[in-house]
Parts: C-alpha cells; structure tokens; sequence
C-alpha cells in the first residue's frame, strides 16, 4: 500500500515544511484542493520543485473545463489530476486523454457517485479510483469509520488501483490494508499530529504490512 499525504488548510510553506519533515515515510504529495484554490498553479510548482523525485497529486476535483484544467495542471508539474466521478463523462474522458498526451495519470473521486455512475466509470481502465468520504459527513458524522461492506458495496471488483480518502486513522488503516485498498490517502492524522515525522512512520510500517505498537 502506498501513502499519500494530503496536503490542506495550510499556506505553501507550511505545506513544504510539513512534506520536509514525513518525506521519506511517504510514496505521494497531494496539492490539496485548498492549497489550489487558495494559491493556485504555484502550489503544484513550488512543491514540485522542492519534491521532484515525488509524484505529485494535484486535487482539482474537476467538474468542467478538463482540457484546460488537466493541462495547466500538468504543465505545473503534477503527476495526476483528481476529476469527480459525477462529472460528465466527456469530461472524465477528456481528462484521460490529456493524461496521455502527457504521459501522466488521473484520479476518479466516486464522493457521491451513484451505483450507475460507479458501473460506467469501471469500463475506464487508465484511472485510479478514489473512494471518499467528505470532509462535510465527517464532521456531521463525527465519525471517520471505514468498514469492508462499506468499501465492498462502493467498489465491487479488483481490476483497478483503488484509493480511499476521508480520516483514515491508524486504527482505520489495517481494514483498509486488508480489503486490498492500494493507496491510503492520509491527511490531518499527520499534518496534525503532535509528531509529525512520527505518524507518518507509523502509517508507513502498517502500510508495509508491519504491526504498530502503541506505546
């Protein structure tokens, strides 16, 4: 399982002090959506350019405009775009296409996609798919719970690379370890935690199929 740190709510440097300190515990960067609509195209160049051995995620979340988007995007410096997986389905398709065009690869988030939208969106086998739990219902919830009917029903099939988003927690990460998630999309638990460098550690050697001990 890789581990993707997703990078929100904070200002560029922030952002780049945070990746400094977790760098060699994580496998992707994500650009979060706020950092891009905050700071727009230099969020992806200047974290790119501190990271450039890292694949970058730029979260766009694109709804409309791919073209443009998915290009601008890429020509910062990302690695993979994010489109929502109830945009329209020349949207989503266009952004494959300029995915390809320049050798890079994008991120399908199902947040809200219906059980039909879900079965047309598997016949695309380029994408990476993003299983997501919004910041909203987590926080109305108070709840980050990820269970394997949960994941099963939302994603029936193995056939592609599958991420999961939304407070996964080290507790939360073994289940998702054991429904074969491929990608543990991990924010707060480690830009916020006390020790930084430590959670990321932590969620590293789960990842790798290790035992955490809580001391």
């Amino acid at each position: 399982m890789k581990i993707q740190l997703a990078l929100d709510r904070l200002t560029i440097p922030e952002a780049i002090r945070l990746t400094s300190l977790v760098e060699p515990d994580i496998d992707w960067i994500e650009v979060g959506t706020s950092l891009i609509k905050e700071f727009g195209m230099e969020s992806i160049r200047e974290i790119k350019k501190v990271f450039p051995h890292k694949t970058i995620l730029a979260d766009t979340k694109t709804m409309d405009n791919a073209k443009y988007e998915a290009e601008i995007s890429f020509t910062a410096g990302a690695d993979i775009i994010t489109v929502m997986g109830t945009a329209p389905k020349v949207t989503i398709e266009t952004c494959i296409e300029i995915a390809k065009i320049y050798q890079k690869r994008v991120m399908i988030d199902l947040l809200n996609t219906s059980s039909e939208q879900l079965k047309s969106l598997l016949t695309i086998e380029d994408a990476i798919f993003c299983l997501h739990i919004s910041k909203d219902e987590q926080e109305l919830s108070g709840k980050n719970e990820w269970k394997n009917s949960q994941i099963l029903a939302a994603y029936p099939t193995s056939s592609h690379t599958i991420a999961a988003a939304g407070g996964i927690t080290i507790d939360s990460l073994p289940q998702l370890l054991a429904d074969g998630i491929d990608i543990a999309i991990i924010g707060s638990a480690i830009t916020k935690a006390v020790n930084p460098s430590e959670a990321a550690r932590q969620f590293k050697q789960l990842a790798r199929g290790g035992v955490y001990i809580n001391e």
